[in-house]
């Protein structure tokens, strides 16, 4: 049966524990990229990758080595633009699933609260994570990965 790989954009991510869980439950390897902080782990359904310092170095390896029906989790919506593309599932930290109905217009909502940021009409002031984001993310995540290893068992 081909295996679904979890990917999880792990710089600042706030759910790795939460993804960690879930992919546990369901069997699955779960890989955390990022460009510091990582600990090893011992588990062998857990890699860990350290890329180097450099703007979207993490993003770049998870496009490479993200396939059809893997799943990631970020909130960089760039990056989550690239592996829909790659025919991955992306999610962000707070459950929202990015589609390719959907993420047209959350990179345009993107460029435009740079613009405003750069101009000085917003601050750019983020919603504090709440509890309420790390249950959705939990309930939407478990739901994406049952949907995924279903999708992939009816492949074969």
């Amino acid at each position: 049966m081909p295996m679904v790989a979890i990917f999880i954009d792990a710089d600042a991510c706030p759910v790795k524990d939460e993804a960690l869980r879930v992919a546990e439950r369901h069997g699955l390897v779960i890989t955390y990229v990022a460009n510091f902080g990582l600990r090893p782990s011992r588990d062998s359904m857990v890699r860990t990758v350290m890329v180097p310092q450099g703007a979207d170095a993490a993003d770049d390896w998870i496009v490479e080595n993200a396939a059809a029906g893997d799943l990631v989790v970020t909130a960089d919506i760039p990056l989550a633009s690239r592996v829909l593309e790659k025919g991955a599932a992306a999610i962000g930290p707070t459950g929202k699933l990015f589609t390719r109905e959907s993420i047209g217009m959350a990179l345009a909502m993107r460029e435009l609260n740079q613009h405003l940021r750069e101009t000085g009409e917003s601050r750019g002031f983020n919603a504090a994570f709440s509890a309420k984001d790390r249950s959705n993310f939990l309930q939407h995540f478990d739901a994406l990965v049952q949907r995924a290893k279903r999708d992939a068992q009816n492949s074969l």
